[in-house]
């Protein structure tokens, strides 16, 4: 009766996916024997290309020193498919052992993400030298302002999605501590979510200094909002052009900007309060997640290397609209966002636009990515005011092996 029972759901779900990609559909028959398989058939995301059921049957008994499963890692995944046009990751790491535990699975969806990024063969390289970068102002006729930011998480420390109340509370008070020795332009004060009211926060969210509150399905389907919002909280200097976010979606997020098309003079601020902090932390016997595969830990691999998005709010009219804009930012490297971040619309003709990469390129290297793209742009937009013609530029190699 089993084996009969079994070859009508086969020929049942044979006759229902007719047309769809066989591999899909000898996938799921090999997960028959194993109950506990996700169902990934409808899913668009790097985690969802990448997991067999073999992988799933070697992973998924596995866990790191401080108990995190594979399960675990990709539950975002499974319960957020993705969109049809838009490949999510579709996996977290709980702690900095994850990648080396569920190296398996974590491997190639890095490859995926990063355009190629092989983790078993190369290394990722560091370079905070803001003096390197050239050309770094913009036309603020076009560039209303201008953003870079990354994340570092502390070692030894469970990421969001794995830590206990305990720990969180440990990632503010070494995080906090270490701040309050910030010096000059830098100096400046925390204030926590928990002391905060409503309108005070909404404030902060609407001048887009401060994180939104937890409500994006992949957030909270990867346990980072739990006990929202103990342990959350914000510090900025006194002009507001230097941020740091405590327990989002990283233990930190370190951000420098300001109004108009000054970039260099953004990313310079940025890589001297983010050598200062890092120093800051290391007086106080602790250190940031970092190896020479992956560059600085972070909990979504899609942040892995850099961690870094410089990005720009820009009013581009003509050329959002011409049909060739998405290829230009392909072979540019660069990604268009709307103006509240990710999964936002475009606030007029204002979009935010940013780095593609993050792993595999050095944070001078991507911001002069973005400098050159963005001065592209422009001079794409003035062409089209004038009624010439523009052209697409050829792509951008991915990375230095």
């Amino acid at each position: 009766r089993i084996r009969i029972r079994s070859r009508l759901l086969t020929q049942r779900f044979s006759e229902c996916n007719i047309g769809k990609p066989i591999h899909d559909f000898q996938k799921f028959q090999y997960s028959f024997n194993n109950a506990d398989y996700p169902d990934l058939r409808k899913h668009n995301n790097c985690m969802a290309s990448a997991l067999t059921p073999a992988m799933y049957a070697r992973l998924r008994d596995r866990t790191t020193p401080n108990n995190w499963t594979l399960d675990q890692c990709i539950q975002t995944g499974v319960d957020n498919p993705g969109h049809p046009f838009i490949k999510t990751v579709g996996m977290v790491a709980g702690d900095e052992e994850s990648y080396e535990v569920f190296a398996e699975l974590f491997d190639p969806v890095i490859k995926d993400r990063h355009n190629g990024y092989d983790p078993r063969l190369m290394k990722h390289h560091t370079d905070l030298d803001a003096s390197k970068i050239t050309s770094g102002v913009f036309d603020e006729h076009y560039v209303l302002s201008s953003r870079v930011r990354t994340g570092r998480s502390i070692r030894g420390l469970s990421l969001p999605p794995a830590c206990t109340r305990s720990e969180r509370r440990e990632v503010e008070h070494v995080v906090v501590t270490a701040l309050s020795g910030l010096k000059g332009d830098l100096a400046g004060r925390y204030y926590s979510l928990g002391e905060m009211t409503d309108r005070e926060q909404q404030q902060l969210i609407d001048e887009h200094f401060l994180f939104d509150k937890p409500v994006s399905p992949l957030l909270t389907a990867a346990g980072m909002a739990r006990d929202w919002p103990d342990a959350r909280g914000i510090w900025h200097n006194n002009e507001k052009n230097f941020l740091i976010w405590v327990n989002e979606e990283d233990h930190t997020r370190i951000i420098s900007m300001e109004k108009g098309g000054n970039m260099k003079r953004v990313f310079d601020r940025f890589c001297r309060g983010l050598k200062q902090v890092e120093q800051l932390i290391q007086e106080r016997g602790w250190e940031f997640m970092w190896n020479e595969r992956l560059g600085y830990i972070l909990t979504c691999p899609s942040n892995l290397g850099t961690g870094l998005r410089a990005g720009v709010h820009i009013r581009l009219p003509l050329l959002s609209r011409d049909p060739r804009f998405k290829r230009i930012l392909d072979n540019l490297r660069l990604q268009k966002r709307g103006t509240g971040g990710v999964d936002t619309a475009a606030t007029g003709d204002t979009i935010d636009i940013s780095n593609l990469d993050r792993l595999g390129r050095s944070e001078v290297e991507l911001v002069q990515m973005v400098v050159d793209g963005v001065n592209y742009l422009i001079e794409c937009e003035k062409r089209l005011e004038r009624g010439q013609d523009i052209k697409i530029p050829g792509p951008i190699s991915q990375f230095r092996k």
